[in-house]
C-alpha cells in the first residue's frame, strides 16, 4: 500500500552539488522539500499503478505544538491514518480495530506523498542527473517540473511537479529504464492554509474497538550475527530497529537509502509460524519485494526499485554466529 511506502531520511542538508544538478534544480528541490514540511494544506490525490488507482483526502497541520496529518483512504476497505511526530493510528471501521505504532527514537524513517524529496539533496546528483523541465499544470495549478535520471540500473527515474507559488509538490511520477511510467501520485484539489485543530480528528469513534500496539525500537542486528555482505553502491543506512505486532517475535528491520529511493531489509524468525516461506520475487506498482529463507529466518527485502537491487541486497545477507 502506497501509505506504507518505507521512505525516510534524517540527515542535514549538504553543501555543494556535483555538475550534474544545476543550482536552479537544486533550490526547487529545497523549496519542494521546505513547503511539505513546513506548509499546513489540504486536498485530494490519486496514487496509480498500471490498472490500479486509490484516492485519499490528506489534511496537514503545522503550528507551535507540532505537526499532525490526517490521510483518509476513500476507495475499496476503508481505512483513516493519523500521524503525529511519534506515533501513526490506523483505524480500521469494517473490523473495529485501530493499529497503534509508536516511532519515537526513529522519526523519520517512514514517509510517503507528498514528503518525498529528502533533506539529503546533495547526495541525489551524485546517482540522477538532475534537470529543470517545462512548466504544467496540476489541480489547476502552475507547477515546474524537475526530472531526475539514475545513472544505472539500481534506482528509478522521477519527474516531480511543484506548485510555481508555493514550492508543493503535487504530483510525482516513476519511471523505468525505458521511460515508462510505472507509478503516479497526483493531487485532483489543492488548497494551502491552516484548519481547526478538530479537522484532525478521527471521523470514528473507537472507544469499544480493538486496539493492536505495534512499536519500534533502535537497534544492532550484527550483534545477533546478521551482517548485509555487501551493499547497494550508493545506499546508506540509515536506520534500523526491532519490530514487535502484539505477542508475537520481534522482526529486525535495516533501512538503506540513496537519497530518495530506500530499500528496507526485514529479518524474521521462522519459529512458530505456520504457513511455509514463499520465496521468490514479486512486485506492487514500483515497489519490488524479495523473500528468502535464511538460517531458519524469513529474510525479505522490499524496495522502491527495480527488481536487480532488492535481489542482490537480499542474496548479500547473510548469518554469522556472533562470538561469545
Amino acid at each position: 500500500m502506497m501509505l506504507g511506502r518505507a521512505l525516510g531520511l534524517s540527515a542535514v542538508l549538504c553543501a555543494g552539488l556535483a555538475q550534474a544538478q544545476s543550482p536552479d534544480a537544486s533550490g526547487w528541490l529545497r523549496r519542494i522539500h521546505d513547503a511539505t514540511h513546513k506548509l499546513s494544506y489540504s486536498g485530494t490525490f490519486v496514487y496509480r499503478n498500471g490498472s490500479r488507482s486509490e484516492t485519499s483526502r490528506i489534511t496537514r497541520l503545522v503550528d507551535a505544538s507540532g505537526s499532525i496529518e490526517k490521510v483518509e483512504v476513500m476507495d475499496g476497505v476503508p481505512r483513516e491514518i493519523v500521524r503525529t511526530r511519534d506515533t501513526v493510528r490506523c483505524y480500521l471501521p469494517d473490523a473495529r480495530v485501530v493499529k497503534v505504532e509508536r516511532q519515537a527514537g526513529h522519526q523519520g524513517a517512514e514517509r510517503g506523498f507528498p514528503a518525498l524529496v529528502p533533506e539529503r539533496i546533495g547526495a541525489l546528483a551524485q546517482h540522477y542527473d538532475i534537470a529543470l523541465g517545462d512548466t504544467d499544470r496540476v489541480a489547476g495549478l502552475d507547477c515546474q517540473t524537475v526530472r531526475l535520471t539514475p545513472k544505472d540500473n539500481l534506482r528509478y527515474g522521477h519527474m516531480l511537479y511543484a506548485d510555481v507559488k508555493t514550492g508543493m509538490l503535487l504530483k510525482a511520477e516513476t519511471f523505468d529504464a525505458k521511460g515508462e511510467v510505472i507509478e503516479e501520485i497526483s493531487f485532483t484539489e489543492f488548497r494551502v492554509g491552516a484548519m481547526p485543530r478538530e479537522r484532525l480528528k478521527p471521523r470514528h469513534t473507537s472507544r469499544a474497538w480493538r486496539v493492536e500496539e505495534s512499536g519500534a525500537a533502535p537497534a544492532n542486528l550484527k550483534d545477533a550475527g546478521w551482517v548485509v555482505a555487501s551493499e547497494l553502491p550508493g545506499f546508506r543506512k540509515i536506520t534500523e530497529l526491532r519490530r514487535r505486532v502484539g505477542e508475537s517475535a520481534s522482526v529486525g528491520q535495516v533501512v538503506y537509502s540513496d537519497g530518495l529511493a530506500a530499500v528496507s531489509v526485514f529479518i524474521e524468525p521462522l519459529e512458530g509460524r505456520r504457513d511455509p516461506v514463499r520465496a521468490g520475487l514479486a512486485s506492487v506498482g514500483a515497489i519490488h519485494i524479495y523473500t528468502r529463507e535464511v538460517a531458519k529466518h524469513m529474510v525479505t527485502v522490499v524496495g522502491e526499485t527495480p527488481a536487480a537491487s532488492v535481489q542482490r541486497i537480499a542474496n548479500a545477507v547473510e548469518y554469522r554466529r556472533p562470538q561469545q
